[in-house]
């Protein structure tokens, strides 16, 4: 059976899962789910993900939501094919666990917060509101200085190769490089050169121009 991604093509969540499969070089099935209808929000969806939220994967009679977590199935099931997003070594699997979660826990509110101000909302028709833009660019800025000195060390967050940890970012990095926000990597030399070299990847830039 094929795998099957259901979601949405501006869905930051859908992107991520989709490059994981072109980096791995996987064929899918793509089920557009109507996020400004409310599909998500009713059934059939809510029997693949109750909280009523996408992605969903099918691979076989697997079934798994949240992006992250596919990511990571997929990286191990298929670790043999394609681009290796996860080491084999144990050291270097902490180290991407580490950044993994640095990724989810503390660079994620801050971008997911910026995407949804400055592009998700005046495509939708709304204003953003500069008074959270002002918060969450000052918080976003912190976390980056972390990466700058992370990254003057190492190529890549983890280590010298690329690997989930990196990955993860795709999403937010893109969307944010088209807004006022983009200063605040251009500005740190280590980032900028880390964000041109993840962003002109050939699965990035193929799952970005299935959303244009």
């Amino acid at each position: 059976m094929a795998i099957k991604v259901h979601g949405g093509l501006f869905s930051t969540a859908t992107m991520r899962v989709l490059a994981c499969l072109e980096e791995k070089e996987l064929d899918y099935d793509f089920v557009p789910v109507n996020l400004r209808a409310g599909e998500p929000k009713r059934e059939p969806f809510l029997s693949l993900n109750p909280f009523g939220q996408v992605p969903v994967l099918e691979d076989g009679d697997l079934k798994l939501f949240e992006s992250r977590a596919i990511t990571k199935y997929i990286a191990y099931k298929y670790a043999n094919k394609g681009t290796p997003l996860i080491s084999q070594d144990p050291k270097e699997i902490a180290m991407e666990c580490v950044w993994m979660e640095v990724e989810a826990q503390r660079y994620e509110n801050a971008a997911a917060k910026l995407t949804w101000e400055l592009c998700i909302k005046p495509n939708i028709g709304m204003t953003a509101d500069e008074a959270v833009v002002e918060e969450y660019e000052e918080k976003l800025a912190k976390v980056l200085d972390v990466y700058e000195d992370r990254l003057a060390k190492s190529k890549y967050l983890a280590g010298d190769c690329f690997s989930l940890a990196d990955f993860h970012h795709l999403p937010t990095i893109n969307y944010l490089m088209g807004t006022k926000i983009k200063a605040l990597f251009d500005s740190r030399i280590h980032v900028n050169s880390w964000c041109a070299d993840i962003l002109a990847r050939p699965a990035w830039k193929k799952v970005f121009a299935m959303k244009n």
